[in-house]
């Protein structure tokens, strides 16, 4: 029986996410969208995650207008999103009202298949989410895939994991993602998750893979979960394949070939988009976005569990502070603070609270002498319940007296889409719904936008409309 792999490549969007912070503008994907279309991928990932604040806030571009984009060029390729659960494409909680309206807006523009996961791996934070997949899903024909964020530590095993999937398959995932965002999962650790998952997984269901290539393991760790079973892997074409992105797409193709694995994608197809995007990164790499360090094998992953992201967050963060030179002090303070407030698994938006908080233990000389009010927010439940027991020693610093909720966060939250649509049509900028679910996103930033876009509908200078000043 023919084992074919399927492959998801992850250049329009999570590729230059983890290298260039997201900048590749839409008129550098368009060139060969026909051709990516043509190669016979499972899915093309290319919008949610960071694309919603990057696309307003760098780029100037309507992040709906470039899904529409590639929906006209991607005819046979399933687009594929990432979202975030109840913090949909930003970084709070938002009330149920919007997250359907999201999914549905999503279905309706193009979207193929939405990855949808919660970074405390708290089921609850995706039931909204998953209820209007299917529903939106069943209309549109999408597809719903239920991913849960991999870490290490002493709650999560192999048990631990499988459990969470069958949840996830319960609420009607068709595709169950294993979403190890800082490549923290090793080869033979995959063979073993794969094969219980595919065990304890109805047949239908399909096992999707996500590694990156951080710690230099993400091309054996697709290799060993391939063997044992896994239905798709995510890559990335080699321009912007490899470190902080995902293994590089065509290596694994050539791999497989004439294998019972054989992916049916020829490789001769992927050299000239591979030629294009390589021109793409080159100019990534000029305009100073791209980095080339993040090209580089970071075995300090492992250790400190920090993703590229969160590294080079940090760095920026106490730049900012003038203490470059206690970055290995921060290092050294993440697994402390993951370790206090119950092992989350560094994602965004637990990745950026944790991080944030070991840099003002580390700069203040004093372990949370001064906490923010994520962080406070995390010990609270306020995000969700998180995997393990917390500190109770530092939990009762932290929260000062403010009791924990125990129930799903979203559920203090009343509906917001009509009260946010009357803000957005009041301030002149509504020309469609999904502009209420970019301003809902980022208020700031999305209005920014709308000032610019206004100013460029009405003629204003183009200097002028970058500074989104524009003749009242």
């Amino acid at each position: 029986m023919s084992k074919k792999v399927m492959i998801m490549d992850t250049i329009l969007r999570d590729a230059h996410q983890s290298q260039a912070a997201t900048r590749m503008r839409t008129e550098q994907m368009i060139p060969v969208l026909e051709q990516l279309d043509d190669v016979g991928y499972y899915s093309l990932e290319g919008w949610g995650g960071a694309t919603f604040d990057s696309c307003m806030r760098y780029l100037n571009e309507d992040p709906w207008e470039r899904l529409r984009t590639l929906k006209k060029y991607l005819k046979k390729t399933p687009i594929q999103m990432l979202l975030r659960g109840q913090n949909l494409l930003g970084y709070r909680n938002y009330a149920d009202d919007l997250v359907e309206k999201v999914v549905e807006k999503s279905f309706e523009n193009g979207i193929g298949v939405i990855r949808v996961f919660d970074a405390l791996n708290d089921p609850r934070n995706i039931e909204s989410s998953m209820r209007a997949i299917k529903k939106y899903g069943e209309k549109y024909g999408g597809v719903a895939e239920a991913a849960f964020s991999y870490t290490t530590g002493p709650v999560y095993n192999i048990e631990y994991f499988v459990k969470l999937a069958k949840i996830y398959e319960d609420m009607g995932a068709d595709n169950i993602c294993i979403k190890d965002m800082a490549n923290l999962l090793l080869p033979f650790e995959a063979y073993e998750l794969v094969t219980a998952l595919k065990k304890a997984l109805r047949p239908e269901t399909k096992l999707h893979l996500h590694t990156h290539n951080t710690t230099g393991t993400g091309d054996m760790v697709n290799l060993m979960a391939i063997q044992a079973g896994v239905d798709i892997v995510d890559t990335a074409l080699s321009p912007l394949g490899n470190g902080t992105s995902q293994p590089a797409t065509e290596p694994l193709v050539a791999t497989l070939k004439g294998t019972e694995y054989d992916t049916g994608i020829d490789l001769n197809k992927l050299i000239p988009i591979a030629a294009h995007f390589k021109k793409v990164a080159q100019e990534l790499e000029k305009e100073g976005s791209l980095n080339p360090k993040v090209r580089q094998v970071d075995v300090n992953t492992l250790i400190y569990q920090v993703p590229g992201g969160m590294l080079s967050n940090l760095m920026n963060q106490l730049k900012k502070a003038g203490k470059e030179d206690k970055l290995p002090e921060v290092l050294a303070e993440v697994p402390n603070v993951r370790r206090d407030c119950g092992y989350p698994p560094l994602v965004t938006p637990s990745s950026q609270i944790v991080g944030t908080q070991a840099v003002m233990n580390v700069v203040m000389g004093e372990r949370y002498k001064m906490v923010t009010k994520e962080t406070r927010d995390l010990f609270a439940g306020k995000y969700g319940t998180l995997p393990a027991p917390v500190n109770e020693e530092v939990a009762a610093k932290v929260l000062k007296g403010e009791k924990r909720i125990t129930y799903r966060p979203a559920d203090d939250l009343e509906p917001e889409y009509e009260k946010l649509k009357a803000e957005v049509v009041e301030k002149g900028y509504y020309t469609q719904e999904e502009d209420v679910l970019s301003y809902a996103s980022f208020p700031e930033v999305a209005e920014n936008f709308f000032k610019w876009r206004k100013a460029r509908g009405e003629g204003v200078d183009a200097d002028l409309a970058k500074t989104g000043v524009y003749p009242v």
